[in-house]
């Protein structure tokens, strides 16, 4: 009988320890945790601070290569129906644009710098003849850059096509002013003409944005019309002169 309370004692002690050891291991056990999230990177690298635009060198008139860029200050004009200097309808609801000097057919990205709109023109005239601007914009265009309510606004002009075979050369006038008044416009011709009637021939018509008059040398070239804008001197307080391309 003592031997079998012996047996159960050390029975009944060993089930203990083994109680024991496996609650301790169960304090100790690890839990499994999910992974830290991954950081996520920047889709387009670290910022930089932004820079203001270096400004390029103008266009070059003559050849106006693919790819140069011209700042200056924008217009729009307007209304439809007069010929434009390449001889189509001035339509204001096609993507079109005067420029003095750039080689007809050019086709032009205008970006509005203050709104950053943007759309591809083609330039079929001649202008804008107001001093401290070099862009008219059709009234199409104007409203795809938001110059139209603007009316005036400082833009990007980036050649993206030139026409095929344009001349490197060029041929060449000076425009003395745009008039409503056709009384005005005629006495600046007569004007012209007995100062430069025997070196240049002196038209008056009606363009785009009013009747203009126009010295035409008899050699059509960029250095003659050059000089004659540096000699010109005429009582007209509205009329300013300015080298213009004809092709």
């Amino acid at each position: 009988m003592r031997g079998w309370r012996e047996l159960s004692r050390y029975t009944l002690l060993l089930l203990l320890l083994l109680t024991t050891g496996c609650h301790k291991k169960q304090q100790v056990s690890r839990r499994s945790y999910p992974p830290p999230p991954p950081i996520p990177r920047q889709p387009h690298g670290p910022s930089t601070p932004h820079r203001a635009p270096v400004e390029p060198p103008a266009i070059e008139a003559n050849r106006a290569p693919v790819g140069q860029v011209e700042y200056a200050v924008a217009s729009w004009y307007g209304p439809s129906g007069l010929r434009s200097a390449n001889g189509e309808v001035y339509d204001g609801n096609s993507l079109t644009a005067a420029h003095r000097t750039l080689p007809m057919g050019t086709v032009v990205r205008v970006t509005n710098l203050a709104t950053s709109l943007a759309t591809t023109v083609r330039i079929t005239d001649r202008g804008p003849f107001v001093p401290g601007r070099s862009l008219d914009l059709s009234i199409a265009a104007a409203k795809a850059t938001g110059v139209y309510r603007m009316g005036i606004a400082q833009v990007k002009i980036e050649v993206v096509q030139q026409r095929e075979n344009v001349s490197p050369v060029g041929k060449w006038c000076v425009q003395v002013g745009a008039f409503n008044d056709q009384n005005n416009a005629a006495d600046l011709k007569n004007e012209l003409t007995q100062r430069y009637g025997t070196t240049a021939k002196v038209i008056q018509f009606l363009g785009s944005t009013g009747y203009w008059v126009r010295i035409n040398p008899l050699a059509s070239d960029r250095a003659h019309a050059d000089a004659i804008v540096q000699s010109i001197r005429v009582t007209e307080p509205d009329a300013y002169a300015y080298v213009v391309r004809l092709d």
